[in-house]
């Protein structure tokens, strides 16, 4: 019998920051992922603290970016691979109003660190950028699939990572440790993301799935290096291919790729690009949204030494280094945890 303080369920960036968190506090854990199917491998990897529909903060943008960024260059050391590229986002301007918003929400305290008060002109033919671009810094992407194959390899190297689908029978509870086949442990959390969906221990009400597609595209005339933004993120990936989307689809949990969603990704692009590109792919992944669009953090109603960290919705890579570093402060020194993100407040 192996034991280890915690078993992880998933290792999507819920799971992945984890990890770290417990490492941190010096505690052992296996992870048990099937390896597919992630949101995060899928995502466009951007670290934002704005909600560009609007220019309003995002929820607690400041604190999460503050742990968020320390935590993806600490990963990049520890891993020796580049995984954070500080890559500031252009957000299209479509009218003289958007620019007066942009100038004022640019000269508020929350976010006067995040917006460029000066108002960029558009330089790049191919873009169709009449009333130019506001700049967000502080921003930047990160490149989940070199993330998540390198983490990977590194816990396999650690022995602390079972590759396969997860078999809820097979775990037992008991009053001061949980058993999964050969492995015993003090704590167990759930980290599955969408794929919660199937746990049996996790209401089925909490978690909204939220399915989301994105088209990868070639343009070399495009010559664009930074994020643009307008009614779709275009992300530069490199020799001249672009991720583009997403689409939103409160409630779908199916992996199938869409015709609809194709085309309502391509109508949003050819408004804000100009020149020719072919599609070379298209992906999809789920993301854990919830009813009030706030994570879920805490433990179960019943089995005491069973925890939740999931719900992270579009935000996961700028919100998982803060949530996870929360919820083992919470399991293992008792730490308060906020309200508005414990998952008690689900019952």
């Amino acid at each position: 019998m192996k034991k280890v303080d915690y078993i992880i369920v998933g290792l999507g960036i819920a799971g992945l920051s984890l990890c770290e968190a417990l490492l941190k506090a010096n505690k052992s854990f296996v992870v048990i992922d099937k390896g597919a199917n992630a949101a995060t491998l899928v995502s466009g990897g951007v670290f934002n603290p704005v909600v560009l529909k609007r220019f309003t903060p995002a929820w607690r943008g400041a604190i999460l970016l503050d742990t968020a960024i320390p935590f993806y260059r600490s990963l990049s050391k520890k891993l020796q691979v580049e995984i954070i590229e500080n890559t500031p986002v252009y957000r299209i301007f479509n009218s003289i109003e958007e620019q007066n918003n942009w100038i004022i929400a640019s000269d508020k305290k929350e976010l006067a660190s995040y917006l460029s008060t000066k108002l960029l002109k558009n330089g790049n033919n191919a873009i169709n950028a009449p009333f130019g671009f506001g700049e967000v810094i502080h921003s930047g992407k990160i490149n989940t699939a070199l993330l998540f194959k390198s983490y990977r390899s590194y816990l396999n190297k650690k022995d602390a990572l079972l590759t396969e689908i997860f078999q809820y029978q097979e775990l037992i509870h008991n009053a001061s440790n949980v058993v999964y086949k050969n492995i015993e442990a003090r704590q167990l959390i759930f980290s599955e993301g969408a794929a919660a969906i199937h746990n049996p221990y996790f209401s089925k009400e909490y978690l909204i799935p939220n399915k989301g597609e994105y088209l990868i595209i070639r343009a070399p005339k495009l010559q664009w290096k930074s994020i643009l933004k307008g009614s779709m993120f275009v992300i530069p990936l490199g020799d001249d291919c672009y991720k583009v989307g997403a689409t939103y689809e409160r409630g779908v949990s199916t992996f199938e790729k869409t015709e609809a969603a194709k085309e309502k990704i391509l109508t949003s692009l050819s408004k804000m690009i100009s020149c020719p590109f072919e599609v070379i792919d298209q992906i999809t992944g789920i993301r854990p949204t919830t009813k009030d669009r706030k994570p879920l953090v805490g433990k179960h109603n019943e089995f005491k030494n069973y925890y939740f960290l999931n719900g992270l919705g579009t935000r996961g890579i700028m919100g998982a280094p803060w949530l996870a570093s929360t919820l083992v402060d919470y399991i293992e020194n008792e730490a308060d945890l906020p309200s508005e993100i414990d998952i008690s407040r689900m019952n």
